[in-house]
């Protein structure tokens, strides 16, 4: 039961749609609307600017991290811990709050990672503080974010399999590192035709 209730409450943390809050309530626009509709940090990011885009990242990542919170404060158990993390990300691709409509689970998933290094591997170093400088060193190089966010999670997938014990967790970790780049279908076709969006700032 402790695993059920901690997937239901990381689904729902995971389901609250924070780039159609954000949205809404400081730029009266409906984010679903506008640039690829996608309810995450990047399309927040080119829609609404880039303080509503670091917001709506930093808040998704959030989603999960504090789910695994929850469920460590009433649950004590790593596969509870683990199962709200897993369903925080499923929540954020497929909100309830969203008509099941929801982001591509890359700043979640690193929620996820975040979670995961606190309350069941303890090395930040290798699952978290890596995988996230894997995706700024390929952002810097192809300034794209849809790549960098497939090899830094897909990068994080391998590592967590080759330093842990753990079989649930790599199990887990390599479903949601599917489900990213599925969720990345149209932008795996634009990388391909040389059409992807790319970042300037960088």
């Amino acid at each position: 039961m402790a695993i059920f209730f901690a997937g239901l409450i990381g689904y729902l943390f995971g389901s609250i749609p924070f780039a159609l809050v954000i949205g809404k309530l400081f730029f009266q626009t409906d984010i679903r609307e506008h640039g690829s509709g996608n309810l995450g940090g990047t399309n927040a990011g080119r829609t609404l600017g880039p303080k509503a885009g670091i917001s709506v990242a930093i808040l998704d990542v959030l989603k999960a991290t504090i789910a695994m919170c929850v469920a460590f404060l009433f649950f004590k158990d790593s596969n509870a811990i683990l199962a709200a993390g897993f369903f925080a990300t499923i929540g954020h691709c497929y909100p309830i709050f969203a008509n099941f409509k929801g982001g591509k689970a890359v700043s979640t998933s690193f929620g996820f990672l975040l979670g995961i290094t606190i309350f069941l591997t303890h090395n930040a170093l290798l699952h978290f503080f890596l995988p996230l400088g894997i995706f700024f060193a390929c952002l810097y190089l192809s300034k794209m974010v849809s790549l960098s966010a497939m090899i830094s999670i897909t990068s994080a997938s391998i590592i967590l399999f080759l330093s842990q014990s753990n079989h649930y967790l790599s199990i887990a970790f390599t479903i949601i590192n599917l489900i990213v780049i599925t969720r990345h279908k149209t932008n795996i076709g634009r990388i391909k035709n040389g059409s992807e969006s790319k970042i300037t700032w960088m």
